[in-house]
């Protein structure tokens, strides 16, 4: 879509493109203006709630030691052998062939 700038019309984004922008009524935007070319970007709004810094810090050191416990080889799963995994999985099996079969009978 094209649109001609005049000195006293102020310059309006078309609803056709707000939308393809995935822009809401009453949203923040911010210009950014660079080279000759204009970039809208939206704002977050004030409902979108983030980490204070503490609270980033605290995140950030459980996710290292959780992820020096991985490299430590410090975790296992909840099977302490391939073959109780087996037989899990044989388990679960056996228990969805009689739910088919039982709604098969109706």
């Amino acid at each position: 879509m094209t649109v001609t700038v005049r000195n006293q019309t102020p310059l309006v984004v078309p609803p056709s493109v707000r939308r393809k922008a995935g822009f809401r009524n009453g949203q923040k935007v911010e210009f950014e203006a660079s080279n000759g070319v204009i970039t809208i970007v939206p704002k977050p709004s004030k409902d979108h709630v983030d980490c204070t810094p503490e609270q980033r810090r605290v995140i950030n050191a459980r996710l290292a030691e959780g992820l020096a416990d991985l490299d430590a080889g410090r975790v296992r799963g909840p099977f302490a052998t391939h073959k109780e995994f087996i037989e899990s999985l044989h388990a679960e099996a056996r228990k969805l062939k009689r739910r088919r079969s039982a709604r098969s009978a109706r």
